[in-house]
C-alpha cells in the first residue's frame, strides 16, 4: 500500500520512536540520564537529547524512505538542533505576539489535508495516518505549529511589504532587456546564510562551508544528500527542491546563471544579500503567461477574529448578518455597518477581482457561487460573508503581466526580509548549547 502524500509545507513530523533501554539498572539509569539532558537553552526553554534524537530518527527515515543517502551523523544532528532553535524561537515569539492556533481553526485545517489526500471525511484520513505509524497527537501540533509559522511571517513580513510602481516598471524594463521568456524551472538549491553585518571572519566562514558543499557535489554526493547537510534553507531536509518557477519569478542573478545550464547541472557558489547559494536545475520546460482570465466581480463583509473576538463569535454574527440579507437588508449597508475591512466604506465592494489576488479559502468559495449566490468561508482574516455580482473573461495582459511583476519582487524581497527577521530573532535570543553540543 503506498503512503500518504501530506501536502502541506513541513519539513519533519514527529513519530513516536521509544528508546531501547538496556537490562541492567545501571546502564538504564545511565541512558535516561543521556535521553533527559539538556542540549540547548533558548531563552526559558529547553530542547532535550530525547526531543533531538527523535526528530533524528525521523527525518533519518524521511530521508531514507526519499531514497536520500544521509549526510554525516554530526551533520545532520547539528542542521536538525539549528532547525528546531528557529522553530522554537518563532514559537516563543508568537506567543508573546498573542497569536494562537485554537483547535476549531485546527480541525479545519485537518479537514483540507485530508481533503487534498482524496479521503473526504478526517476520520478516515487519521486512520490511515496511524496505520503507517503516524502519532496523530504530535501530527496535529506539527500543523499547529506550521499554520502558526506561516501566520507569523505574514503578520510580520509580508503585511509589510510595499511595492511601488516604478518597481514594477524597472523590473518589466529589465525583463524585456534581458530577453527573459516564459519558460519555467524546476529548481533545487542551498543556503549558506550569512548574518546581517556579519564580519569577514563569519562571512569567509560560510563561504568555506558552501565550498564544502559544493566540492561533495563535484565528487559525486547528490545534491538532496548535501542539502541535507548544508543548506540554511526550510527546505533542505526536502533536498532543497524548490519545485517549478516561471522564469520571471527568479531573482536575475540566478537566472543569468539558469539559461547556461543544462537539467540536472550545478550552478558554481552564487552571492546574494541572504548567504551563499549554490543551483541545481533538475528540469526546463516552456510555459507561457495565460492572457485570457476570468474575473470575479464580488463584495464581502468581514468579521476579524482576535483575542477579545472569538472565532466562534465571529462566525455566530457572519452568520446572523447573512440571515438578515435573506430576510431583505442591503448588502451594502451591512457591510458599511459590519465589516471590518477596508473595502466597508464602499459596501464591502472589492471590483474585479482575478485568479491569485485573494487568500486561496475566499477564492475557493467565491469560484464555487453563482452570480447573486451568498456564502461563508473562513480565512486568517477572520469569517467572510461574499456575494458574487458579476463575472467576465477579459483580456488582461498588461495588468497580468504588472501583478505577475508585483508578485515576483514580492517573493524576492519577502524571502530576504524573512531570513533577516529571523537572524534578529536569533541576535536578540539567548541561546546556549549544552551536552556535546557545546
Amino acid at each position: 500500500m503506498s503512503k500518504i502524500k501530506i501536502t502541506v509545507l513541513l519539513s519533519v513530523m514527529l513519530l513516536a520512536s521509544a528508546p531501547a533501554f538496556a537490562a541492567t539498572p545501571v546502564d538504564a539509569a545511565h541512558q535516561v540520564a543521556a535521553i533527559d539532558s539538556v542540549v540547548a537553552v533558548v531563552n526559558d526553554d529547553v530542547i532535550t537529547r530525547h526531543e533531538l534524537e527523535e526528530r533524528i530518527n525521523t527525518v533519518i527515515a524521511q530521508l531514507k524512505k526519499q531514497s536520500t543517502p544521509l549526510p554525516e551523523q554530526t551533520v545532520l544532528e547539528k542542521q536538525i538542533l539549528e532547525r528546531m532553535i528557529s522553530e522554537m524561537l518563532q514559537a516563543q515569539y508568537a506567543k508573546e505576539a498573542g497569536l494562537r492556533i485554537d483547535d476549531e481553526q485546527l480541525d479545519q485545517a485537518m479537514t483540507r489535508i485530508a481533503q487534498q489526500n482524496n479521503f473526504p471525511a478526517t476520520a478516515a484520513f487519521l486512520t490511515k495516518l496511524e496505520s503507517e505509524g503516524i502519532n496523530i497527537k504530535k501530527f496535529r501540533e506539527e500543523i499547529r505549529a506550521e499554520i502558526l509559522s506561516t501566520r507569523l511571517r505574514e503578520r510580520e513580513i509580508d503585511s509589510k511589504l510595499v511595492i511601488s510602481d516604478s518597481e514594477v516598471d524597472n523590473y518589466l524594463s529589465n525583463k524585456v532587456k534581458m530577453g527573459l521568456d516564459n519558460d519555467e524551472y524546476h529548481l533545487a538549491h542551498i543556503l549558506v546564510v550569512v548574518p546581517e553585518q556579519a564580519s569577514a571572519e563569519k562571512i569567509q566562514a560560510a563561504h568555506e562551508r558552501a565550498d564544502k558543499a559544493l566540492a561533495q557535489l563535484t565528487t559525486g554526493a547528490t545534491f538532496a544528500q548535501v542539502a541535507a547537510g548544508f543548506s540554511d534553507a526550510n527546505d533542505a531536509l526536502k533536498g532543497g527542491d524548490l519545485g517549478w518557477r516561471p522564469g520571471d519569478r527568479i531573482p536575475p542573478l540566478f537566472l543569468n546563471v539558469l539559461k547556461n545550464l543544462k537539467p540536472g547541472q550545478n550552478s558554481s557558489i552564487l552571492r546574494s544579500p541572504s548567504g551563499f547559494h549554490i543551483l541545481k536545475l533538475v528540469d526546463k520546460r516552456g510555459g507561457s503567461a495565460p492572457v485570457l482570465i476570468t474575473q470575479t466581480h464580488a463584495r464581502h463583509i468581514l468579521i476579524k477574529t482576535s483575542e477579545i473576538v472569538a472565532d466562534a463569535d465571529a462566525k455566530k454574527q457572519i452568520i446572523e448578518i447573512k440571515q438578515r440579507i435573506e430576510g431583505g437588508a442591503g448588502f451594502a449597508e451591512q457591510a458599511k455597518r459590519y465589516s471590518q475591512d477596508g473595502s466597508a466604506q464602499q459596501g464591502g465592494d472589492l471590483d474585479w477581482l482575478s485568479p491569485g489576488q485573494t487568500v486561496a479559502e475566499f477564492e475557493e468559495e467565491m469560484n464555487k457561487l453563482k452570480i447573486g449566490e451568498t456564502g461563508i468561508v473562513h480565512s486568517q482574516f477572520g469569517w467572510h460573508l461574499i456575494e458574487v455580482l458579476a463575472r467576465r473573461n477579459t483580456d488582461v495582459s498588461d495588468q497580468q503581466k504588472r501583478q505577475q511583476a508585483r508578485i515576483a519582487i514580492g517573493t524576492f524581497k519577502s524571502e530576504d526580509l524573512y531570513q533577516d527577521w529571523l537572524r534578529q530573532l536569533r541576535d536578540r535570543a539567548f541561546v546556549e548549547y549544552r551536552d556535546e553540543q557545546k
